[in-house]
C-alpha cells in the first residue's frame, strides 16, 4: 500500500514512531501483568489499551463461538454511543473468505468508506490480474458499506486475534509433542462516526500489543 505521509504528524515522524513502540511497551507490560485465568479482564484490559492507544470512538473484542457466529464480548465506547455490549451477530457477518483474509493481513483499515473509489489500472502485457487482498487499505465492498451504516460507522480499524491451538491427530504413537496450527479466535473491532486514518506506525503498534 501507498499512503501519505504527513510530517507534521506525530506517528508518522521518527521521534513519533519510537514515542508510539514505547506506548505499545506499556501496553503490553500491562497486559502480561494480569493475573492469568480471566478473559474478560484481559479482553478489557485489551480494548481499553487500544481505545487510548488510536483514539476511535468505539472500540470492541469480537469472538467467534465454535459454530462460527460472533459476539461482542468486550467493549469501551465514547459517550452518547449504543452500546454493542452483549450483542451476538450471525456467522454471515463476516463470511469465511473475509476470515481468511483475516489470518493472512492481521489488519483492515477504512478511512472514510463514504470517499470516492479509485481505480486501478494495469499494463495489459501483464500474464495475470492484480489482487488487492492483500491491500490494508483497499476499497471495501458494497455490502461491507452497508454494514458500516448499520452501525453507524464511517471509519473502521479491524485486527485479527490469532491464537495457537494444538493439533492432535491421535494416530501415531511417534507424535511426542502437538503440532501447533494457528485459529481465528476473533477480531479487535475499532469504529468511528467520522473519517480517520491511523498511520501505520500505531497500527503496528496496535498488532504488537
Amino acid at each position: 500500500d501507498f499512503e501519505p505521509v504527513k510530517p507534521y504528524e506525530v506517528p508518522m515522524t521518527a521521534a513519533g514512531a519510537l514515542q508510539s513502540y514505547k506506548l505499545a511497551a506499556k501496553a503490553i507490560t500491562r497486559l502480561q501483568s494480569l493475573p492469568s485465568g480471566s478473559m474478560e479482564r484481559l479482553c478489557d484490559t485489551m480494548v481499553q489499551e487500544v481505545f487510548e492507544l488510536t483514539g476511535y470512538d468505539r472500540v470492541m473484542a469480537y469472538k467467534f463461538h465454535e459454530d462460527d457466529h460472533g459476539e461482542v464480548i468486550s467493549e469501551i465506547a465514547k459517550p452518547g454511543l449504543e452500546p454493542y455490549l452483549g450483542l451476538h451477530y450471525p456467522a454471515t457477518d463476516i463470511p469465511q473468505a473475509a476470515r481468511f483474509l483475516f489470518m493472512k493481513n492481521k489488519v483492515r483499515m477504512i478511512v472514510d468508506c463514504h470517499a470516492k473509489h479509485v481505480k486501478v489500472l494495469q499494463d495489459e502485457k501483464l500474464p495475470f490480474d492484480l489482487t488487492l487482498c492483500g491491500s490494508t487499505l483497499r476499497a471495501p465492498h458494497s455490502c461491507h458499506l452497508q454494514y458500516m451504516a448499520n452501525m453507524d460507522s464511517i471509519a473502521s480499524l479491524v485486527m485479527a486475534v490469532v491464537v495457537n491451538d494444538s493439533d492432535e491427530d491421535g494416530d501415531s504413537a511417534d507424535v511426542v509433542l502437538p503440532q501447533k496450527k494457528k485459529r481465528l479466535w476473533g477480531l479487535v473491532v475499532c469504529h468511528n462516526t467520522t473519517p480517520r486514518f491511523v498511520p501505520f506506525p500505531l497500527r503496528r503498534c496496535c498488532v504488537i500489543c
